[in-house]
C-alpha cells in the first residue's frame, strides 16, 4: 500500500488575491505614514519600522514552512521503512 501524498497548490484566484491583499495593506500604511502629522523622522522611523517588520514576517513565514516540510518528508521516511519490514515479515518462516 503505497499512498503518496498529494501536494496541494493554491489556484490561481488565491494567488492574486493574497498578492493584491499585500500590496494594499503595505500601500495604506506607507500612505497612512506619509500623511501623519509628524516630523520627517518619526515618519522615516515608522517606514523603517514596517519595512523590517514585513521582512521579518517573511522570514517567519518561511521557517515556518521548512519546518513543516521538513516533518512531512521524515514521516515519509518513517512510513516506507515501516511498510519495507511490513513486506519482508513472513509470519509463517520458522524462527531461527
Amino acid at each position: 500500500m503505497n499512498e503518496t501524498p498529494v501536494k496541494q497548490q493554491n489556484s490561481g484566484a488565491y494567488h492574486a488575491q493574497a498578492v493584491a491583499s499585500f500590496a494594499l495593506a503595505l500601500c495604506a500604511v506607507a500612505l497612512g505614514i506619509y500623511h501623519l502629522d509628524a516630523d520627517a523622522w518619526v515618519r522615516a522611523f515608522l517606514g523603517i519600522a514596517v519595512l523590517y517588520l514585513t521582512t521579518s514576517a517573511f522570514t517567519l513565514a518561511k521557517v515556518v514552512r521548512d519546518r513543516q516540510e521538513a516533518g512531512q518528508i521524515v514521516s515519509r521516511v518513517d512510513q516506507a521503512r515501516m511498510e519495507k519490514i511490513l513486506a519482508d515479515y513472513d509470519p509463517f518462516q520458522p524462527k531461527p
